[in-house]
C-alpha cells in the first residue's frame, strides 16, 4: 500500500476529524502545527445574510498562517488541512463551497453523507485528494466507483454519526479489495488505539473526541467538562436528534429532560442541512462524543493531545516489537 504524498510525513499517523460547531480555524491551525491533519466542516463557517462569506475568510487565514509557520520552521512544517463537505441533497451551499475550496486549493477533501462524482472532480481540479467516510463495505465500493481517492471507515464507537460495525469486520472487508488510503474512526483516543488501527490494516487513525476538550475548540465549557467527567458507559446511540444514528453524551440528554434509555427513533428524512445544521435547534445542547472519552481526563491544548498520543503510540509500538522478539526466542 502506498499513501499519497500529502498523507506522509505526519508526526503521528492521524487525521483530526471535522467536529460540528467545534472545529474552527484556531483548532485546525493548532492541529496542523502539532503535526496532524486538522479539519473542519465547511458548514461550520456560517455568515449572516449580507455579510462576507466566512468560509473564504477561514481558508485565507488557515492557508496564510500555515504558510508563515512553514517559512519560519522549514525543519518542522505543519501538516496539511482538510475541509469536510456534507454531500446531502438538503445542503444548498454545497456547490458554492466546492468552488471556494477549489479556488483556495484545499489539499484534502473529506466527504460525508453521499458520494458524488462532481465533488471528487472538484477536489482533483485543484490537486487535492478526496476521502469519503463510510459505515459499511457497500458504501465503500460506491465511493471508490465514484472517484474517491480514499476511505474513512466509521466503525462502532465513533462520535457523531457512527456506524454499527466492529472495526475488525469493517476494515477487513474493505481491505479484501481496496489497497488505497484507509482511515479508521471509532474510539481512537489513545496511542494504543492508533497503533491497533494500523495493525488491523488502516493507514491512519481518525481522532475526534479528544480535541473537544482542548483550549482551542469552539465548545461550551460545560461540554468540555462533561466529556472529561464521562466514560464509554455514558455514550448513548440514537437517531432521534438528527434522523441518523449517532453517539451522544447521556448527561446532556438527561439535562434536556429526556431518558437516555428510552429515546424514540427518528426517520432519516428528518435530516436537513438547509440552515447549515443537521441538528434541530431544540437539540442544540445534546452533545456528541465517541466511546474513547475515558482517555480524556483534562482540558489541554491541541498540541498536548497530539504529544500524549504520540508518546503512547511509541511506547505501544516498542512493547509490541519487544513481545514479538521475545516470542521468537
Amino acid at each position: 500500500m502506498s499513501l499519497p504524498a500529502i498523507l506522509k510525513g505526519l508526526r503521528i499517523p492521524a487525521v483530526a476529524s471535522p467536529l460540528f460547531i467545534i472545529s474552527n480555524p484556531d483548532l485546525v491551525i493548532a492541529q496542523c502545527k502539532a503535526g496532524v491533519v486538522g479539519s473542519f466542516p465547511a458548514l461550520n463557517a456560517r455568515e449572516a445574510e449580507g455579510e462576507p462569506i466566512l468560509l473564504e475568510a477561514w481558508l485565507k487565514r488557515i492557508t496564510e498562517e500555515l504558510d508563515r509557520h512553514n517559512q519560519a520552521n522549514p525543519d518542522r512544517p505543519a501538516a496539511p488541512f482538510a475541509v469536510n463537505q456534507i454531500v446531502h441533497r438538503s445542503n444548498t451551499r454545497l456547490m458554492r463551497d466546492l468552488e471556494i475550496c477549489a479556488r483556495w486549493k484545499v489539499p484534502i477533501w473529506i466527504t460525508s453523507l453521499g458520494a458524488r462524482v462532481e465533488v471528487n472532480e472538484a477536489a482533483h481540479s485543484c490537486g487535492g485528494i478526496a476521502l469519503h467516510d463510510v459505515i459499511n463495505n457497500r458504501f465503500a465500493r460506491k465511493a471508490i466507483d465514484k472517484g474517491a481517492d480514499g476511505l474513512i471507515a466509521v466503525a462502532a464507537g465513533a462520535g457523531g454519526h457512527a456506524g454499527p460495525q466492529s472495526p475488525f469486520a469493517l476494515v477487513r472487508e474493505i481491505r479484501d479489495w481496496f489497497d488505497g488510503p484507509l482511515l479508521l474512526s471509532g474510539a481512537i483516543a489513545t496511542g494504543e488505539a492508533l497503533l491497533a488501527a494500523q495493525v488491523l490494516g488502516a493507514d491512519l487513525g481518525y481522532i475526534g473526541s479528544p480535541f473537544i476538550a482542548t483550549h482551542e475548540a469552539n465548545a461550551d465549557p460545560e461540554y468540555k467538562r462533561m466529556l472529561i467527567d464521562s466514560g464509554a458507559e455514558d455514550i448513548v446511540t440514537s437517531s432521534l436528534f438528527t434522523g441518523v444514528s449517532g453517539n451522544y453524551l447521556a448527561p446532556s440528554i438527561r439535562r434536556a429532560g429526556l431518558d437516555p434509555a428510552a429515546l424514540p427513533e427518528a426517520d432519516a428524512d428528518a435530516m436537513s442541512f438547509k440552515d447549515g445544521s443537521a441538528k434541530p435547534k431544540a437539540w442544540k445542547e445534546i452533545w456528541g462524543a465517541g466511546q474513547g472519552i475515558g482517555a480524556v481526563r483534562d482540558i489541554v491544548s491541541a498540541a498536548e493531545v497530539v504529544a500524549r498520543i504520540e508518546t503512547e503510540y511509541n511506547r505501544a509500538r516498542d512493547r509490541m516489537v519487544a513481545a514479538a522478539q521475545q516470542g521468537r526466542e
